[in-house]
C-alpha cells in the first residue's frame, strides 16, 4: 500500500516531535537528575549542529547556491533572535531550563517585574509561545527534505526526535518545579508534536510548489533559526550543570549524527561501505 508523499511528511513530522512530549512526561513524572538532563541536552545540541552544517546546509548550497543560502541563514537567525528576545520580556527567557530558574521567572511575571507583563498576569501563553518557535523550524525541514524524491531523509528525522526528547525533558522538569500541572504539560507539549507534524506536511506540501532557490533558502532560515535556538536555549542549560564536561558531549552527539548521514548504501564514504570493501582495497594495495 503507498501513502501520499504529503501524507508522509506529516507522519514523520509528527514521529519526532512525538519525542517532546515523550521527553516531557519523563520529566515531569520522573524523578530524573539535573546533570543527566544537562548531558542529554548537550548531545542533542550536537546532534542538530551536526545536522544543521551537513544535511540542511549542504542541501540548500545545492539546490540555491551561496547567496539564497546564505541570507536565509542569517535572517532565520535574526528572526528567532528577535522573537526570542521578545518572549523574554513576558517571561519565557528560561522556558528549556531544568532547573528553578522557571519558577522565579514565572514569580517575576505575577509580581509584574518584567517588561512586558503587569501584576498578576502569568507566562503560560509565552512559554507555549516560545515552545512553538523552537519546534517549527526542525519540523519544516522533514518536510523540505522530502521534495527531492519523495523520501524523507532519515538522519534528519532521527536527528530531530534525538534533539526533541531533550528539549521536552529539560522544559517539563523546570514547569514542575514552577508549579505548572501535569495537564498543562502535557497538553503543551503534545499540542507542539501534533502542530511539528502539520508543519512537516506544509514544508512539503506548500514549498512543493516554489522554485529552488526559495525552498533553498527556506531550508536555510529553518537552519539559522535551529542554530540560534541551540545557542540561546540548548548549551546554557547543558552548560550550567555539566561544565566542563559539555563540550566533550556535544561533540560526541555530533559524531553520532555524522555517522548517521553516512549510512547511505549510495554514498562511497559510507562506514557500510567501507567496511565492505575493506578487503578488497587492502589486498589490491599489496
Amino acid at each position: 500500500m503507498t501513502f501520499p508523499t504529503w501524507l508522509l511528511a506529516g507522519f514523520w513530522g509528527l514521529v519526532s516531535g512525538s519525542a517532546l512530549l515523550l521527553g516531557a512526561a519523563v520529566g515531569y513524572f520522573a524523578h530524573v537528575p539535573q546533570r543527566l538532563i544537562a548531558a542529554v541536552m548537550a548531545f542533542g545540541s550536537g546532534v542538530l549542529i551536526s545536522t544543521l552544517s551537513l544535511e540542511l546546509m549542504e542541501e540548500a548550497y545545492a539546490r540555491g547556491g551561496f547567496n539564497a543560502t546564505g541570507l536565509g541563514f542569517v535572517g532565520g537567525a535574526a528572526a528567532f533572535t528577535g522573537a526570542n528576545w521578545l518572549l523574554a520580556r513576558y517571561g519565557a527567557k528560561h522556558r528549556k531550563r531544568s532547573g528553578h530558574e522557571q519558577a522565579t521567572e514565572r514569580k517575576e511575571v505575577q509580581k509584574g517585574e518584567t517588561e512586558g507583563n503587569d501584576a498578576g498576569d502569568d507566562n503560560g501563553m509565552a512559554l507555549a509561545v516560545g515552545a512553538l518557535l523552537d519546534g517549527i523550524p526542525e519540523s519544516i525541514v522533514i518536510g523540505l527534505s522530502m521534495l527531492a524524491g519523495g523520501v524523507v531523509s532519515t538522519v534528519a528525522v532521527v536527528a530531530i526526535f534525538l534533539s526533541n526528547l531533550p528539549e521536552g525533558l529539560s522544559s517539563a522538569a523546570g514547569m514542575k518545579k514552577a508549579g505548572r500541572s501535569a495537564r498543562y504539560v502535557l497538553l503543551l507539549w503534545g499540542g507542539i508534536a501534533l502542530i511539528s507534524g502539520i508543519a512537516s506536511w506544509a514544508g512539503f506540501a506548500i514549498f512543493s510548489h516554489f522554485s529552488a532557490n526559495v525552498v533553498a533558502a527556506t531550508t536555510a532560515v529553518a537552519a539559522g533559526a535551529v542554530l540560534a535556538m541551540i545557542a540561546d536555549t540548548m548549551i546554557p542549560e547543558a552548560f550550567e550543570v555539566a561544565h566542563n564536561f559539555t563540550g566533550l558531549i556535544t561533540v560526541l552527539g555530533f559524531l553520532a549524527a555524522f555517522y548517521l548521514s553516512k549510512l547511505d548504501k549510495n554514498d562511497p564514504n559510507a562506514p557500510e561501505v567501507i567496511e565492505k570493501h575493506a578487503p578488497a582495497a587492502r589486498a589490491a594495495a599489496r
